[in-house]
């Protein structure tokens, strides 16, 4: 069995110093809830900070005094496939069934996502790009048949090892993954 981590509407802020791979945190099975995904995922708590309006003149002013865009909504989770497959284990579809729920609580059905499947440079540029592929449709397609998620809200993209978590340490888990992005409508 290979570990996959989907991360739920991911990308973290660059820190300098920090790589994507320390600042994110991935949620084990054990560690999947519906409440958190929601909390994650919802575009309440990653609306950026409200400027000021003011009625003066236009200043320039120093950008880095202004509030900062918040990061974009994200949720890391350790989701597991059959070794080099799409096919979802049982332990897998008991996470998305936690992810599916989410996608369909009140706060989150007006929003279309990107499912986008990574996976690690072993075995080939072409045979990753077309299993990430592969692996992207099968979470859409379980969300899709378990949760009657409509096909519209859910668009799967294979990224193969292009965008690698951990560069570091290629074949780590955290490089084969799916990562939920929502789509602003």
């Amino acid at each position: 069995m290979k570990y996959i981590n989907v991360v739920g509407i991911a990308c973290c802020l660059m820190v300098p110093g920090v790589s994507l791979a320390q600042a994110e945190k991935v949620l084990k099975p054990e560690e999947i809830n519906e409440r958190a995904l929601v909390d994650l995922l919802s575009p309440e708590t990653t609306a950026p900070a409200a400027r000021p309006r003011t009625r003066s003149i236009s200043v320039t002013r120093d950008e880095s005094s202004l509030p900062a865009a918040a990061k974009p909504a994200a949720a890391s989770l350790l989701i597991v496939f059959e070794t080099n497959s799409a096919s979802l284990t049982p332990k897998g579809k008991q996470s998305l069934d936690v992810v599916g729920r989410a996608l369909n609580s009140e706060k989150l059905t007006a929003y279309r996502f990107a499912i986008e499947g990574h996976s690690d440079p072993r075995g080939g540029e072409e045979y990753n790009l077309r299993l990430s592929q592969a692996r992207a449709e099968s979470v859409v397609g379980y969300l899709e048949q378990s949760h009657q998620i409509n096909p519209s809200r859910l668009k799967p993209v294979g990224k193969g090892p292009s965008q690698l978590l951990n560069p570091s340490r290629p074949e780590a888990p955290e490089n084969r993954r799916v990562t939920i992005k929502r789509l602003d409508n």
